[in-house]
Parts: C-alpha cells; structure tokens; sequence
C-alpha cells in the first residue's frame, strides 16, 4: 500500500482549483468583455485563497491556471471547432450554457497545448460539471464531449 504524500496531494488539490477558477475566468471574460490580462490579474490577487461567508477558497496553482486561460483564449477558434465537431448539428457551441462552454474551452487548452493525460482532463473536468450543475445530466454530456474531444486531440492515448 503506498503512503498519503502531503505535498503530492496539495499540489493537486492547487492545480484542481486553478481548472475551476480558469473556467469561472473564462466565463468572466465572456459575459464582461474583459481581458485575459484584467481577469487573470484580479483571480491571482483577490479569488485565489479568498474568504466568502466564512468559507476559504482553495489556494489555486497560478502557473497551471495561467496556462489554462492563456491557452484557452490563444486557441479558442480551435478549441471552439474541436467542440461543435463533438457536439450533436442541432447543437452548436454558441447554443450551449456558457459556464459549459467556458469549461470546453478550458479543458480543450489542456487537451491541445498541455501533457495532462486526457483521462485526467476529462475526470477533472467531470468534476468541475457535478460542481456547476450537482442536479443535472451536464456531467454526463461533459463526459461524452471530452472523451470525443480527447480523441481528436490526443489519438494516441487511447
């Protein structure tokens, strides 16, 4: 049986919060108009690690939710393809919830310009759906989109 590692479980504890705050940036800049630059900088100094009613938020890993949203914005007409491509014809990216949409876009930055396996990207991913929509049939959607996604992107991990 292999022992707990503090460090390895708090590192990805951090890199978990930094996908949903990447995602909740993404989001942000959808429906203010913002910059990548204004978003990034208010997530780093005012939501990593901040109190809400009592609650902390979880310190989030800033190099990995940099290169979530930086990826996320610089390939996004990809990303965006690679999407509607997994989605049904009568459903097309601009159709769907935003916060799904700003999800797709995050995990599809992974998926495209990072080495995170794609099964991790999907689980997390999964995660963060049940996390948005506890009640609903999303995360299994997000699963189906991802695994299509995943395939397209990385071929070779499957």
């Amino acid at each position: 049986m292999t022992k707990p590692d503090p460090k390895k479980d708090l590192k990805k504890q951090m890199k978990s919060a930094a996908r949903l705050y990447a995602v909740q940036a993404l989001f942000q800049m959808e429906s203010s108009g913002q910059t990548v630059e204004a978003v990034q900088a208010e997530f780093e100094t005012h939501r990593f690690g901040a109190v809400y009613d009592g609650d902390e938020m979880a310190e989030g890993d800033a190099t990995h939710f940099r290169a979530v949203l930086n990826h996320a914005v610089n390939r996004q007409a990809r990303i965006d393809q690679m999407t509607d491509r997994a989605l049904a014809a009568a459903w097309p990216i601009d159709r769907i919830d935003p916060v799904l949409r700003a999800l797709f876009r995050a995990a599809g930055a992974e998926l495209v310009e990072m080495v995170t396996p794609p099964k991790v990207v999907i689980n997390e991913y999964v995660d963060l759906a049940k996390a948005f929509f506890p009640d609903g049939k999303e995360p299994k959607f997000v699963n189906a989109v991802l695994d299509h996604m995943a395939r397209e992107a990385k071929p070779e991990a499957f």
